[in-house]
Order: C-alpha cells, then sequence, then structure tokens
C-alpha cells in the first residue's frame, strides 16, 4: 500500500466517525509521535548510584539464577 493510498484510507476512515471517535483518534496518533523514555543525560545523573559490591551481587545473582531451564516447571 503506497503512503498516498495509506493517507487516503485513513481519511476516509475517520470522516466516517463521529467527532468524540475523530478526537480519540487524533489523541492516539498524538501519542505515537511522542517521544519515549528519558534523554540520556538524565539518566547519566544515576551513573555511580549503585556501589561495586551491590552490583557484584546482583550480577551474580542473575548468573546463577537466570541462566537455568527447569524443564519440569512447565
Amino acid at each position: 500500500m503506497s503512503e498516498r493510498t495509506l493517507q487516503s484510507e485513513l481519511l476516509d476512515q475517520l470522516d466516517g466517525l463521529p467527532l468524540e471517535k475523530q478526537r480519540q483518534v487524533l489523541k492516539f496518533a498524538r501519542s505515537l509521535a511522542e517521544p519515549k523514555g528519558r534523554p540520556g543525560n538524565e539518566v547519566l545523573l544515576f551513573g555511580g548510584a549503585i556501589d561495586s559490591e551491590d552490583l557484584s551481587a546482583m550480577t551474580e545473582a542473575i548468573e546463577d539464577g537466570c541462566e537455568q531451564v527447569n524443564a519440569d516447571e512447565w
């Protein structure tokens, strides 16, 4: 489907909706265009917040507990 065909189909569908439903579609379309997550410079503020001993303990727990498959659990 070409971009023009898609836009035309969307407009045809939108025209057939009541005004309140058109507003819902607009709200949804705007939400799709919104950036998600946080910019990297905000995340960097948390760098070093967890001490190295805790990080080692978390890494060990993940390696010990998450890399095993128990076929009897399913």
